[in-house]
């Protein structure tokens, strides 16, 4: 009874009515970073604007469609401001001097584009995942961001919450000695990703298992492998029957290089799927959000590190010593609450990184570049060969 009550009161906290922000203390504070958002997608509420009705430092202010109705009445849904739409609707949001900050949550063949003319435009951009169609473009973004002096985050939610950093914790600091294998698992039943007539499921737009679930695991190992891998041992697609250049899901196997001079190279395997077909037909399967380490002297499984707020997991199982079972929600000393989801963490150091604060943890231009690279890599290596760069060309001035 205390398990079930403990969900539902974090699931109730994050994601239908997350309580009011304090005050901020400091009479001399800066007002709220006013938030706007490009496109009206299903993830926003989860993603940025439950977690910003209990942030003190930010103002949800505008919202841009593409129908301005939409538009409207997702603004007023939501407690947006202003919203914009028609054709110029995105630019328009760009355009307005009250922005501080944007969400990009379009279409992944859409990231560049968009994320270039807000850069452009001074906002700070919080930026899905994945960040571009090419590495290249991930790169041209983050070298404007840098040439602005404007925030550009990548959001792999994940990595700002606790329980994944503490698996990281338990490999590095030698309990289990030098880990010697890791992998990762996202695979989602047919379905829950969306119809078949999807943005998931088009080339042009930067669609493909890979690009969509299968980032987060590739994200995954090698944060807690430390490194990027060395090699694409094999990578095999499973091909969208429609348009065979869509991956509805894809196995790679990965070596890193191991921390000890010498040593075999770790392995690692992960698996993305976003249409699993459901059992006899009919019985759908539940989604697999896993991690599996490997250490000399152990092991350690976690249970959904992609959404812990929920509920989670670390199993860690010493060579010789009783298992244990571990579950982390707030940080010892630090920010955060209970109920805070990898979303609201997230939120967290962004805000501070605007601010000049230094954030708990941040994902680097180099790790978001990186990640895209093998990404690109994993595709060649399938025979799908890498997403399509965007022809979008920042004007000069």
């Amino acid at each position: 009874m205390f398990f079930i009550f403990g969900v539902f009161k974090r699931v109730y906290a994050a994601f239908i009515s997350p309580p009011h922000p304090p005050n901020v203390e400091d009479n001399d504070a800066s007002p709220p970073l006013k938030i706007g958002i490009l496109g009206a997608a299903a993830i926003a509420p989860h993603a940025l604007i439950l977690p910003a009705k209990s942030h003190p430092e930010v103002e949800l202010y505008a919202v841009a469609a593409r129908d301005i109705s939409r538009a409207e009445n997702f603004a007023k849904k939501h407690g947006f401001k202003k919203w914009y739409g028609g054709k110029d609707g995105y630019q328009d949001l760009l355009d307005d001097p009250a922005v501080d900050m944007v969400y990009n949550p379009l279409p992944n063949g859409l990231h560049y584009e968009w994320t270039m003319k807000a850069l452009a435009a001074g906002k700070h951009v919080l930026l899905e995942k994945p960040s571009g169609n090419t590495a290249e473009e991930t790169r041209r973004m983050f070298s404007l961001a840098d040439q602005k002096g404007l925030v550009l985050l990548e959001a792999f939610h994940y990595r700002f919450h606790p329980a994944i950093q503490r698996v990281r914790a338990i490999i590095d600091n030698g309990e289990l000695g030098a880990i010697k294998e890791v992998n990762a698992t996202l695979t989602l039943p047919k379905g829950m990703a969306g119809n078949d007539d999807g943005i998931r499921m088009k080339y042009d737009l930067g669609g493909g298992a890979m690009m969509d679930c299968g980032c987060y695991p590739l994200s995954c190992v090698r944060y807690l492998a430390s490194s990027n891998p060395t090699a694409v041992m094999s990578a095999t697609a499973v091909r969208y029957p429609r348009d065979p250049r869509i991956d509805t899901g894809t196995t790679a196997n990965l070596t890193f290089a191991s921390s000890k001079p010498g040593e075999e190279p770790v392995r690692s395997t992960i698996r993305c799927d976003f249409a699993v077909p459901p059992r006899w037909g009919f019985i759908p399967h539940w989604p697999e959000i896993s991690v599996h380490a490997v250490c000399e002297r152990g092991s350690i499984d976690v249970f959904n590190f992609v959404m812990p707020v929920i509920y989670h997991s670390i199993t860690v199982r010493p060579d010789g010593d009783v298992p244990r079972t571990e579950r982390v929600y707030t940080f010892e000393g630090g920010k955060g609450e209970e109920w805070w989801s990898t979303y609201r963490y997230q939120l967290e150091a962004f805000v501070d990184k605007i601010k000049g604060r230094t954030p708990q943890t941040w994902v680097s231009p180099e790790d978001s570049i990186a990640n895209m690279e093998w990404i690109e890599k994993i595709y060649e290596e399938s025979g799908l060969g890498s997403r399509p760069q965007s022809t979008y060309v920042l004007p000069t001035a």
